[in-house]
């Protein structure tokens, strides 16, 4: 059974998007992602031109990030399928992207320099996607560890969503164990 009760039909269209984070060196983590559309029924481009099912975008951005700072230190797109060959030349926008930092704001940010008519709508959305696996890679990264500071946490996860908002109850429990841990010391 299907959404809503109802049965569901035909299948036209899957989207999958993955992200792996790597250690890289030990100042860096590679960031992979893959974003790839399978259409599962025969298609007309805007053309006119028939396609018959199969993939249609399959698009990987290599990352590296500063385990610091989360700076993206370098990067590289790759566009094996597109439905155009107009597509990949969206590629050579995309050095704007090298040094911009991991944090609030950073869909916002790519959108402005990367997005709409100089770029592509499915490289913004992996990499916005990257940039929330990135920190999810990182803690992963981090937690291997010793126990990581509540300070650093902090840095991490500030604002990054609701349970972690700055005025949340988890942001100040954090904060007040660290003015508690100051007190004793």
């Amino acid at each position: 059974m299907g959404l809503f009760g109802k049965p569901y039909g035909e299948k036209y269209h899957t989207r999958a998007i993955e992200v792996n984070t790597y250690e890289y060196d030990e100042g860096r983590l590679a960031v992979e992602g893959c974003l790839k559309d399978h259409r599962f029924q025969a298609y007309h481009l805007e053309t006119g031109e028939k396609r018959p099912p199969g993939i249609m975008h399959q698009m990987a951005i290599h990352l590296l990030v500063n385990k610091v700072t989360l700076v993206i230190e370098d990067l590289k797109v790759d566009m094996p399928v597109v439905p155009d060959g107009h597509c990949s030349e969206v590629l050579k926008f995309m050095e704007p992207v090298k040094g911009l930092r991991i944090a609030g704001g950073f869909t916002s940010k790519i959108k402005e320099l990367v997005g709409g008519s100089k770029g592509c709508t499915h490289i913004i959305e992996l990499l916005a996607e990257m940039s929330f696996s990135t920190i999810q890679g990182l803690i992963a990264y981090k937690q291997q560890g010793p126990l990581m500071s509540k300070s650093e946490l902090i840095h991490i996860v500030e604002n990054t969503c609701w349970a972690w908002r700055s005025e949340g109850p988890m942001i100040k429990w954090m904060k007040d164990q660290i003015e508690a841990e100051k007190k004793i010391l």
